[in-house]
């Protein structure tokens, strides 16, 4: 049995915490033994516990990609997207990769969201999707989750026929975000939650590439990956099955998708700078400014604040954040990377057209970014704190706190932290995009072995 884990996202109703690089997946909020960690941590974790862990793989983005190693290491296998397309794409693409890398076709390929809030013992009835779909001889095997009480927030997956026990059922339909009403009918005629876990053969999905005339090959389906429809996989497949069955599982399982969930699940009610009063009740705070943020005699109520923005809302209310930020369309102020995180500070754009970033950037001991250039930006770093060593063109130095390093469009340029380094960005130029990128190394060691094949310059 293979498992993809679907990663993507852009995490709008846990703004201004989460943004496009940064999902809700990544906020690292929920309690644990040690730490906080994230939901992604949370769940790697546990198919770790269960031994699923060594089966998986996550499908991404690219612009998750560095937080998914920065929080569960560089070993864990992705599966890149070029691009955002919705989850049809994304799986299908994960199936070509599996048939491609020599997995049988007769290999059960189990899909679920990388964020479920559940037991460890959810997982080990994800496990039983395998024998589920050889003893029904399904096209697809879902998990359903019994409800507790009747929810007008989740999809429902309604049975045909009376269901006995927790064996599998065959499925007769299924009922999007019904009213409450409604979801209590459902209730009573034993619909389960759709958690949107679901297996199949990988055979089924390598045919419906066939018939749809596209390649089963994995690269030759990356290099044609922009003329797949963006489409969930709902609706361009589980719609369109036949034989469908699901297997209920009744022990706890939560969405933490809107802040009013969430918080349910955290570690502590305040995190970051700030006063949260005893006269506050149900309330948390949130606080990742480098000010203070202080909240008095409040009730019900979610604040959160982050470059990115602030939130005061009614916790019950906050789902609604979705909507009222859909016209933002300024970029991530806040950024976890690989090598550690950047924070943008400023921004402003000239009568010339031209354009200035001040960030601040933090690279972990150990750590280096890409050496690589820019066509149409000009930089200055000012270092502040700490060590590293600076690769410039021909020369490899070190450099220390007070440094002033510029480096005009063109010029190449990487920098490893000795200890823990910070500096000061400063672009500016025409045309600042991240796009802008000419990656040359990725690590470092094959920037040391280049400058040891020339005649560059080591200075310390």
């Amino acid at each position: 049995m293979k498992l993809v884990l679907l990663s993507g996202g852009s995490g709008k109703r846990l703004w201004p915490l989460s943004n496009d690089t940064r999902s809700k997946q990544f906020l690292k909020v929920l309690e644990s033994d040690e730490e906080k960690q994230s939901m992604i941590e949370r769940v790697w974790g546990q198919l770790k516990m269960v031994g699923l862990a060594e089966s998986s793989v996550i499908a991404t983005s690219k612009m998750q990609r560095d937080m998914i190693q920065s929080q569960l290491g560089m070993d864990v296998p992705l599966i890149i997207e070029p691009e955002r397309r919705d989850t049809y794409p994304a799986i299908v693409l994960a199936s070509s990769y599996l048939y491609s890398v020599g997995v049988s076709d007769n290999e059960v390929v189990v899909v679920l969201p990388v964020d479920p809030y559940v037991e460890d013992r959810f997982f080990n009835k994800v496990k039983e999707l395998e024998s589920v779909l050889e003893n029904s001889q399904a096209e697809l095997a879902l998990v359903g989750v019994r409800p507790s009480y009747p929810s007008s927030k989740y999809g429902y997956i309604v049975p045909k026929g009376a269901v006995e026990g927790n064996s599998y059922f065959k499925v007769h339909h299924f009922t999007e975000k019904p009213s409450e009403e409604k979801a209590q009918s459902l209730i009573e005629m034993n619909a389960l939650w759709n958690c949107g876990v679901f297996a199949f053969k990988l055979k089924y999905l390598i045919d419906i590439l066939v018939k749809k005339q596209l390649p089963v090959q994995y690269e030759e389906l990356l290099q044609q990956y922009q003329l797949l429809p963006k489409i969930s996989f709902d609706y361009e497949v589980v719609e369109k099955t036949n034989h469908i069955v699901a297997l209920p599982y009744d022990g706890y399982w939560k969405d933490l998708g809107t802040w009013n969930t969430l918080t349910e699940e955290m570690a502590t009610t305040q995190i970051g700078k700030g006063v949260l009063s005893d006269d506050s009740v149900n309330t948390h705070l949130i606080n990742e400014l480098d000010i203070p943020v202080t909240v008095i005699g409040t009730k019900n109520i979610i604040v959160a604040a982050s470059p990115d923005g602030i939130l005061v809302s009614d916790k019950a209310s906050s789902p609604k954040i979705k909507d009222l930020i859909s016209e933002f369309n300024q970029p991530p102020m806040y950024e976890e990377r690989l090598w550690g995180w950047s924070r943008t500070l400023d921004y402003a754009k000239y009568d010339d057209n031209c354009e200035m970033v001040t960030k601040r950037i933090h690279i972990t001991k150990d750590r280096n970014s890409t050496y690589h250039y820019h066509n149409f930006r000009d930089e200055v770093w000012t270092i502040v704190n700490g060590e590293g060593e600076l690769a410039l063109d021909d020369s490899l130095t070190r450099v220390k706190s007070g440094d002033i390093i510029h480096l005009p469009a063109g010029r190449k340029h990487g920098i490893r932290a000795i200890t823990d380094l910070e500096f000061i960005e400063v672009q500016t130029g025409k045309a600042i995009d991240n796009d802008d990128f000419i990656r040359i190394y990725y690590e470092w060691e094959d920037v040391i072995e280049a400058y040891n094949h020339t005649k560059a310059k080591v200075i310390y």
